[in-house]
């Protein structure tokens, strides 16, 4: 009040606030002084308050916005990226698979729509099921020092038949498995590549490119491994009368041999295979068996066709022989894991596709006892993730699929089996 008298009379504000009571004009003072210090701010310090606050409030409202994006996507994605610790919690939710994993598929293991929807979605992701838990607690829990047990996988074309066998081949790499994946037997016996007359065992054939392949595809997911256990061969191997492996000599030396020697090819897979079984007997490693489609081995349809235009049986081929010793149960440290379908079978499509059907007598009795893992359609909760990983990646674009009332369109058109929602979907 002072300084306004010093200045010729008080303001008109001053005079106002003369009248009123002391506590109301000893806040009408503390403003005035902080109106005063705001003035007197430089131009620097007051621009870094208005940032500082601005920063402030942006920072939490960002916040805001990533705790809603995390709920939103905890619903079809879980974190846990290992499947060493799938359970029961991560069921109908999505795991990534990471970067130094995805190389265990290049030579196979996805179907061809599935390795098409990973280019699409720039991801492979693959979807936690029940029944893929169910299995992986079967493997956590067997007792490996009895003999070789051996899983079917049984269900309706397009349920995810092939995406569980991925899925534990994953399990089996992490859990350090020596891996014997073969990723579709059809190749084989349908598409093959050459076909030879076998010079070791009479009335067979060998496939000798195919057989250098998948030699690639078993030392390109097991390198490592082998170089870490040092597995040495029990005997000598005389392929020709120049060229022969000694005992002792590694086992990886068989199968380089294999890969640059096709002539030999499917003579070294046979090599590798009972040397595998050698080995996880005695305890020097674990082995897991992983076959998709297992029952084209054991179908009595003639589909390979050699040079002199005779047609030969999935059961006269060298490959078949080989992996047909492995999955018998006359060894132990390892488990098979089988996937059985009706795609393989050429003519004559059986009605059901259960194993009895699809293995026949031969095959069934080879295999029995095994154990039966149903691969259903999707439930509910696995449909809704599926929408709900569909619609986050922009694959189904039409905004009525993403109301309840489309969902339920989908599920009736698709009668709820993944592949066929995939199909669906994709014209959306």
């Amino acid at each position: 009040m002072e300084n306004c008298k010093a200045v010729g009379g008080m303001h008109r504000e001053c005079r106002t606030e003369a009248t009123k009571p002391v506590g109301q004009r000893q806040n009408f003072i503390a403003t005035e002084m902080s109106y005063m210090t705001f003035k007197a701010l430089p131009s620097e310090a007051l621009l870094s308050r208005l940032s500082f606050a601005f920063l402030r409030k942006r920072a939490t409202s960002i916040t805001t916005e990533a705790a809603d994006i995390k709920n939103e996507i905890s619903a079809f994605r879980t974190l846990e990226n290992n499947p060493l610790n799938h359970n029961y919690s991560h069921v109908n939710q999505y795991y990534t698979l990471q970067k130094d994993v995805v190389h265990l598929y290049q030579h196979g293991g996805f179907p061809t729509p599935f390795q098409k929807q990973i280019k699409t979605f720039n991801e492979p992701c693959i979807m936690v099921r029940e029944s893929t838990v169910e299995l992986l607690d079967f493997l956590k829990r067997a007792n490996y020092s009895q003999p070789a047990i051996r899983y079917v996988l049984y269900g309706e074309t397009g349920c995810g038949k092939s995406l569980t066998l991925a899925h534990v081949l994953h399990f089996g790499f992490m859990n350090e498995f020596i891996l014997v994946h073969v990723p579709l037997v059809e190749r084989w016996t349908r598409y093959y590549k050459e076909v030879s007359n076998s010079t070791t065992r009479d009335g067979y054939v060998d496939l000798n490119v195919d057989a250098a392949a998948w030699l690639g595809h078993f030392k390109n997911q097991n390198a490592k491994l082998l170089q870490k256990l040092d597995l040495r061969i029990s005997k000598k191997y005389e392929w020709s009368m120049r060229e022969e492996t000694e005992e002792g000599s590694p086992l990886i030396d068989v199968v380089d041999h294999g890969i640059k020697r096709i002539k030999y090819a499917s003579e070294c897979v046979i090599a590798v295979i009972n040397e595998i079984k050698k080995h996880s007997t005695e305890g020097r490693c674990k082995t897991l068996v992983l076959i998709d489609g297992f029952n084209a081995f054991v179908h009595p349809t003639k589909c390979i066709v050699t040079e002199a235009k005779v047609k030969v049986a999935p059961s006269k081929v060298s490959l078949t022989e080989a992996f047909m010793e492995i999955t018998k149960n006359d060894w132990c440290n390892g488990a098979v894991v089988l996937t059985v379908d009706k795609v393989p079978v050429i003519v004559d499509k059986p009605k059901s596709y259960l194993p009895l059907y699809l293995l026949g007598k031969e095959g069934f009795e080879h295999l029995d006892p095994f154990v039966p893992v149903k691969i259903s359609e999707y439930n509910e909760n696995e449909m809704e993730s599926c929408l709900q990983y569909y619609i986050n990646r922009r694959w189904l674009q039409n905004k009525r699929g993403h109301t309840e009332e489309g969902k339920k369109e989908l599920k009736y058109l698709s009668g709820m089996n993944p592949y066929h929602l995939m199909k669906i979907c994709a014209s959306l």
